[in-house]
């Protein structure tokens, strides 16, 4: 397998900076017209324990992570422990030499276990077991090692700028890593600092010292090591608009803004919280007024004049949210609530309601490990079906998947639409891998997103007969007009029991089987109107010697595998699953009937699509890759995992394990 690109890493204590300095070294790759990849792994406490960014950078579309490190940028002693061993012969590692004397045994926060491999490794080679030895170990193995005298560095810039406070300073270690990084690889300055000046932009002095940090860095680096390091990393030429840089959760916020929600409620949960933290950061929305453009703010923009808000709400708990975001479906506002998978559970009855009362709300469900509390800032696609079947009793419910950033924006609207056009829950599931993954993406096209509100009614009601309307009438495709609740000229009822038309309570047989037909019909009736391209993706030949069969952020890693593949002369095609219900089944069915050799990849335990897929298909899916360690899988696991199918060796069930 031959990589073109490179991967770097940079880990630390959390709350130490980790995620700023890779936002810097990402925005300065992206700024250079490179293609970036950033994949955050952290504890789930607020402080103290490890955490870690790896972000990969390419002259070409990427669109994953990698488990090879090729520059690991340290500034203390637990990301050497941690990550040494993780970087390849002829990469590098930068770090501070007055960490060489700690010991492993004085990081409490490293695991038992994970300490008694490296004991045991380091013990192997004759090593000591702390920095040093370590490092020694890694230089071995064909890396090259590259001691900075950090502090020293700092005091420099510290005595120009007349800051004294070693506390103070010791803030820009993190900077000072990635300016170190930068230089190594030949990187353009200029960039590394206009990266800077973005994310400080708020703070002038802080941007001040911080650059003057980076020519240091750059100065000693320059001085130190020039052409050391083989690896250069240069910018290139972008003709045309530049590619946005963004991370999965804000992605999915903006498309929630243009989409026309204006009721977001949740309980703060990792990772769902970091949305609706950015949508109370951004609730004041520029509306385009253009009637030029087919968006839904064209008659919102006229009404406020160009301005717009978007209400959110952290509510007392996860059924505060979900039924507070079901009142503002009732009252004809576009609403949604975001959780995780026990946020979710807490959500199922509301959902029943919902489904019970015909009214339309989206729930952005981001997946997560469990079951329970599970591993809460990790990742794993294990809620599909609890996601089909949450809820007691049966009732209408769309299930969409977005694979990466830019279908998670617009799948976001369509969820809207869906929900409003069938007045049914939508639940729009992105998982923890795309939530806290940055990339370059393609700008975003506002025109593309065409507005369906459905049969919502927007003016007085003119057929009630006594005061009352016939909410719930049959009507020839099963969905009745729907009156925002005010509406002049009527009144219907609402209830969590069975209803006739009108909304009043009954029990009559011959009434529970027609609204039972009308609300499950539902599902049929998009079953007939989504088009094929909004439910599921083919990539690669039409003919392959492997089918991959996969939903959610797998995606990626895929794809750049196949790249790999085919480079190997291994045929590889790919069926992409993203409208799990109503489900695709003689799409699906169609495309499996003219594989050779169909292989489900899934980060769950059981496989759980590949159920789904033999339930509506009869068809079998007997080659599983799984992976359900909390750590998304890599382009390199796939790559090597399907290999190995192709060659015979694998067992039927192969299950991934890297990540650390």
């Amino acid at each position: 397998m031959k990589r073109d690109d490179f991967s770097w890493m940079i880990g630390g204590v959390q709350g130490s900076g980790v995620d700023t300095s890779a936002n810097v070294f990402a925005k300065a790759a992206a700024a250079g017209g490179l293609s970036v990849f950033g994949k955050r792994e952290y504890y789930s406490n607020i402080k103290g324990e490890h955490s870690y960014f790896q972000v990969r950078v390419s002259k070409d579309t990427i669109r994953s992570h990698v488990d090879t490190v090729d520059m690991l940028a340290t500034f203390e002693e637990e990301t050497i422990f941690r990550h040494a061993l993780e970087v390849r012969a002829e990469g590098a590692i930068i770090y501070d030499p007055d960490q060489d004397t700690k010991r492993l045994d004085q990081v409490p926060t490293i695991e038992a276990d994970v300490r008694a491999t490296l004991n045991g490794e380091l013990a192997k080679a004759g090593l000591s077991p702390d920095v040093r030895g370590i490092l020694e170990l890694a230089r071995r193995r064909g890396v090259h090692i590259y001691p900075i005298p950090y502090n020293e560095l700092l005091k420099e810039v510290g005595a120009r700028f007349g800051e004294t406070s070693l506390s103070t300073l010791q803030r820009m270690l993190n900077v000072m890593a990635v300016a170190a990084s930068f230089a190594l690889v030949s990187y353009d300055e200029n960039l590394v600092k206009e990266a800077l000046k973005k994310q400080f932009r708020a703070k002038p002095k802080v941007v001040e010292m911080n650059v003057a940090v980076v020519a240091a860095a750059y100065e000693y680096m320059n001085q130190k090591y020039a052409g050391s390091f083989a690896y250069k990393l240069a910018p290139v030429k972008v003709s045309g608009e530049t590619n946005l840089f963004v991370r999965g959760n804000s992605t999915v916020a903006l498309a929630k803004q243009l989409a026309g929600c204006r009721l977001q409620t949740y309980y703060p949960i990792t990772p769902a919280s970091d949305e609706s933290e950015f949508l109370e950061g951004h609730a004041e929305i520029e509306l385009d007024g253009s009637a030029a453009m087919e968006n839904p703010q064209v008659g919102e923009a006229v009404a406020l004049k160009g301005k717009g808000n978007i209400a959110v709400v952290q509510s007392e708990d996860e059924i505060a949210a979900v039924t507070m975001a079901i009142g503002g479906g009732f009252a004809g506002v576009r609403s949604s609530t975001s959780t995780s998978g026990p946020g979710f559970s807490l959500m199922a009855e509301g959902l029943g309601y919902a489904g019970m009362n015909e009214v339309p709300v989206v729930v952005t469900l981001y997946s997560r490990g469990g079951p329970s509390t599970g591993l809460p800032t990790r990742h794993e696609q294990g809620d599909l079906r609890f996601a089909l079947h949450a809820g007691h009793g049966e009732f209408p419910r769309l299930v969409l998947a977005s694979g990466d950033l830019t279908e998670a924006f617009y799948d976001t609207v369509r969820a809207f639409n869906y929900s409003e056009r069938y007045q049914t829950p939508v639940i729009h599931i992105v998982d923890k891998a795309l939530a806290n993954s940055d990339a370059t993406i393609p700008k975003f096209d506002v025109n593309k997103v065409k507005i369906d509100r459905g049969l919502l009614v927007k003016g007085p009601v003119t057929d009630a007969v006594n005061g009352e309307i016939r909410r719930f009438q049959m009507t020839p495709s099963g969905v009745s007009p729907r009156p925002p609740l005010g509406t002049k000229g009527g009144v219907y009822w609402n209830t969590g029991d069975e209803h006739d038309p009108l909304g009043h309570i009954t029990e009559d047989p011959t009434n529970r089987d027609m609204m039972m037909d009308k609300r499950m019909g539902k599902i049929d009736l998009a079953d007939k109107e989504i088009p094929m391209d909004e439910r599921v993706n083919f990539f690669g030949p039409a003919a392959a010697d492997i089918t991959l069969l996969s939903w959610g952020s797998t995606k990626g890693a895929i794809l750049d595998a196949m790249e790999w593949l085919k480079e190997d002369g291994i045929l590889v095609n790919f069926v992409q699953v993203r409208l799990i219900n109503p489900f695709p089944t003689e799409y699906i069915k169609g495309v499996l009937a003219k594989s050779k050799t169909i292989v489900g990849v899934e980060m769950n335990y059981s496989g759980q699509l590949t159920g789904i897929v033999r339930e509506r298909t009869c068809v079998p899916v007997e080659q599983l890759v799984v992976k359900y360690n909390g750590r998304p899988m890599s382009s390199e696991e796939i790559y090597s995992a399907v290999k190995l199918i192709s060659q015979g060796k694998a067992p039927k069930r192969l299950v991934l394990k890297n990540g650390a």
